[in-house]
């Protein structure tokens, strides 16, 4: 018998507010590095791509590898696009809730890439069920700002009247599966969806989004199983931002290495990606989408990047890592480096991005003009509090037609 007493790991990130930021023992694989498996390649052979990073994009701003060749020039020129309209919206929201025009806003500052790229390798008919961080889904799939930006001021043309939190989108005519602040809901609604298209004999696949933190809810792993008991036509997406609020990635993580690794346990097949590198994350989900559809079933993708801003308006990350860490993040900037690589091909220039970064600006502010001339949270008019009461119920039940006539409405 030992006298030792028990005691606990607990981990510790990488630098506290003050300290120097140290990504000293991130491994980043020289892009082009990790090859490319056929589609329907067996998991187990595939254990090799939860441990790396795919990459496409290298310093000089060049794509290589088995990864590259997925996107035309004006395809990426788009994607350039969509990554900065989503910079330049949500700077103007973030803005707006300081201005007490809104009352919350969640930024995707340093993660664009993820589903600007993401909704490029779908087909319009899928559906994706995100985290209140891929707003990019809605902008790189057409859905108009001004709608957007009326559903986060919960003015009178709110489509969804008032009855999400702002920034709480949904569209089925985008794919955009209404949010859940509870985000582990989404992987297994993902794969519910998945199995529902798959036994009515349709051709459409589901997208499940959850961030780094809320892969240790059970509703992961019951997803996971789900998933990979019924080879469900899914792409399961884990954004590993590093930060879920205040708790560091580690805390999540466990002792699995990677997220992507969690994957091997359930028989899915797992990728880690570069989810600063917009030509890889789109490589990789064209890879998965296409696995799916040819009904080799899900795969796990994890998203390395990085949250750059707030985790939201009602959180202070000053309180828990330094100031300049984002600076340090050895992946860069998801929208500089899609920009050097089109000035490497030749098909963009400085000029024209000044150009461009100053007609998309003007653009998101004439939405901001339009929608907040149909009110905001301190002027215009409001949906109806009669709104409240309806569609609730495919027919309203009695108790509830008595409230609306005892509010006056």
């Amino acid at each position: 018998m030992t006298d030792h007493p028990l005691s606990l790991h607990v981990p510790e990130p990488g630098c506290r507010p003050g300290d120097e930021p140290d990504f000293s023992d991130f491994e980043v694989p020289k892009a082009g590095a990790v090859r490319r498996p056929a589609i329907d390649e067996a998991p187990e052979k595939m254990r090799d791509m939860a441990f790396s990073i795919v990459r496409v994009l290298n310093r000089k701003g060049e794509a290589v590898g088995p990864w590259a060749g997925t996107l035309s020039g004006d395809e990426l020129k788009q994607g350039l696009r969509d990554m900065m309209t989503l910079r330049h919206f949500d700077d103007r929201m973030l803005k707006a809730q300081r201005q007490g025009k809104t009352s919350f806003y969640a930024q995707h500052l340093g993660e664009e890439a993820v589903a600007c790229a993401f909704r490029r390798a779908l087909e319009d008919s899928d559906m994706n069920f995100p985290t209140y961080r891929q707003a990019g889904l809605l902008i790189a799939g057409g859905y108009p700002l001004e709608t957007m930006m009326n559903q986060i001021f919960s003015n009178a043309r709110d489509p969804l009247e008032g009855r999400q939190l702002p920034i709480f989108y949904s569209s089925k005519d985008h794919g955009f599966f209404t949010i859940s602040g509870n985000l582990g809901t989404q992987f297994i609604q993902a794969v519910g969806w998945a199995m529902a298209s798959a036994i009515s004999g349709d051709t459409r696949i589901a997208a499940g989004w959850i961030g780094d933190g809320s892969t240790s809810e059970s509703d992961f792993h019951a997803a996971m199983v789900f998933a990979s008991t019924y080879k469900a036509p899914v792409v399961l997406n884990v954004v590993n931002n590093q930060w879920a609020i205040s708790t560091f990635q580690g805390m999540a993580r466990g002792n699995a290495g990677t997220f992507a690794a969690r994957g091997h346990g359930f028989g899915i097949p797992s990728i880690r990606v570069d989810g600063n590198d917009f030509l890889a994350v789109h490589a990789v989900a064209k890879w998965a989408a296409a696995r799916a559809r040819a009904g080799h079933g899900p795969t796990l993708i994890e998203h390395v990047t990085y949250r750059a801003g707030a985790h939201s308006t009602s959180d202070d990350p000053a309180a828990y890592r330094t100031k300049h860490e984002f600076d340090a993040w050895p992946l860069g900037d998801p929208v500089a480096r899609l920009k050097a690589h089109l000035v490497t091909l030749g098909i963009w220039s400085d000029e024209r991005h000044t150009q461009a970064d100053a007609e998309i600006l003007d653009e998101v502010m004439a939405a901001q003009k339009k929608a907040e001339a149909c009110g905001t949270m301190i002027s215009g008019p409001a949906p109806s509090p009669r709104s409240m009461f309806e569609r609730v119920y495919a027919e309203m039940p009695d108790h509830l037609r008595r409230q609306r006539q005892e509010a006056g409405y």
